[in-house]
Parts: structure tokens; sequence; C-alpha cells
């Protein structure tokens, strides 16, 4: 019985994302040129921060902070019922993206 159940979850689980739009495939296709926007101004931004401030953390708070209108344009695709909990998680991922292309700019760093 357990495994009928978990085997009919299986085929349902993609009806979880279509909360998340995810089973939009035009909202999909926003998502991730979104989340490429944002990716190409953080490596942009960090490349020139190689020189000049030594702290890797201020250099990437400061790239991460000059992203922000993609960033909060990706937030609000993705997380259209402002789940706080969403958004924290999202500029965590937004900071520690920008923390890594510091790094590689500086060749700390692979790619």
């Amino acid at each position: 019985m357990a495994t009928l159940v978990l085997s009919l979850s299986a085929c349902n689980s993609v009806s979880i994302l279509k909360g998340s739009g995810y089973s939009d495939p035009r909202l999909s296709g926003r998502i991730d040129r979104a989340y490429e926007a944002r990716d190409a101004c953080l490596a942009k931004n960090a490349a020139p921060s190689i020189s000049g401030e030594l702290d890797i953390a201020n250099i990437a708070k400061a790239v991460s902070l000059s992203c922000m209108p993609e960033t909060d344009r990706l937030i609000a695709m993705v997380n259209p019922h402002h789940d706080p909990r969403v958004t924290t998680a999202m500029l965590k991922d937004n900071d520690d993206k920008a923390m890594r292309y510091v790094m590689l700019a500086r060749g700390e760093a692979r790619s």
C-alpha cells in the first residue's frame, strides 16, 4: 500500500511546481532569462573590482548591491506571493554568487 501511495504521489510531483509558475513555459523562460541577467550583472561588476579593495567580502557585497535591480526583478518573478523565506534565500544566493564571481575574477576559484 505504501508503495502505491508513493508511486501515485510521484506522478503528481509536477503539480507541486504549478504554483511557482514552472508549469508555464513562457514564465519559466522569463525566469531563466532573469537569472541570466542577474548572473551577467554579477560577473560584469565583479571583474573591475579585482583591484583596489582587498577584502573579498566587501567587494562581493558591493557587487551584490550593484545588481539589486536585476535581483529584484528575479525575486518578483520567482516569488509572486512575497514569501519572506524565498526572498531571504534568493538574497543569500545573490550574495553567494557575487562572492563566487569576485573570487573567479581574482583567480581564487574555479568555474
